[in-house]
């Protein structure tokens, strides 16, 4: 991951939607989650960013570490109560290593999709599985390439319609890649950004999971547990790391 699309400007601003992902309720079925698998008490969170899943983690009792690209991001996090007590490694989560094993490696709200290879997310898989007591999992949340909804012969979907915002992913089928695209109004200022990522697909994930010796042990379509169907939109995948 060469590039840093999470400067200040996005950094500053990262914490403010309450909504959707970033919901209170949300947060919390996502910790309560992966609390779940960290018996020892000890997890890593790959792109850890402004601690939004981090910092919750920690006040329920774990230990909880992470790896970010941005400098900005991170200090973020750092302004937040007990932000300055999670120890960050600024780096490529896909190559950065630390100096230590945990029960519990997850990636979050898509940002697997940040790399944007296949050799990239290949990496990640094998320094995740690096990273893991044996016994111990990866834990993915990624969303499901939406294809088949895009009418015949079209590239653009969107998934963010309001007055002052409008997003829309513009899918490159042939490589493989999205750039998501976001327009804002604040103050009669505009600001558009336009992000690169690479989607990828459940059972390539799991073959990247094989090939770092792991397994996939659960997948479910929400973190609630909904099964997962061929309707879900994203998924939940628990990879084992095995014996």
């Amino acid at each position: 991951m060469k590039d840093n699309f999470f400067d200040d400007d996005v950094a500053e601003g990262y914490d403010d939607d309450e909504s959707g992902e970033f919901a209170p309720a949300v947060v919390d079925s996502i910790v309560s989650f992966l609390a779940a698998w960290a018996p020892n008490g000890s997890a890593l969170e790959l792109g850890v960013g402004t601690g939004r899943i981090a910092l919750p983690l920690r006040e329920r009792g774990l230990h909880v570490e992470g790896i970010d690209l941005s400098s900005a991001m991170v200090g973020q996090m750092k302004k937040k109560p007990g932000g300055g007590d999670i120890r960050v490694v600024l780096g490529d989560f896909a190559t950065t290593a630390m100096d230590r094993t945990f029960d519990l490696v997850f990636i979050v709200f898509n940002t697997i999709m940040n790399l944007t290879s296949q050799q990239e997310q290949v990496a990640c898989f094998a320094n995740a599985a690096s990273h893991l007591t044996p016994g111990g999992v990866f834990v993915v949340e990624v969303m499901i390439p939406d294809l088949r909804r895009l009418p015949p012969g079209e590239v653009l979907r969107p998934f963010l319609v309001q007055s002052e915002a409008l997003g829309f992913d513009e899918y490159d089928v042939a490589n493989q890649g999205l750039v998501s695209h976001h327009y804002r109004i604040n103050d009669n200022h505009s600001d558009v950004r336009s992000i690169p990522f690479r989607y990828v697909w459940p059972a390539e994930l799991d073959l990247m999971a094989t090939m770092a010796g792991m397994a996939l042990r659960e997948r479910w379509s929400g973190w609630r547990r909904e099964p997962y169907t061929s309707e879900s939109s994203k998924h939940v995948s628990v990879l084992e790391r095995l014996e």
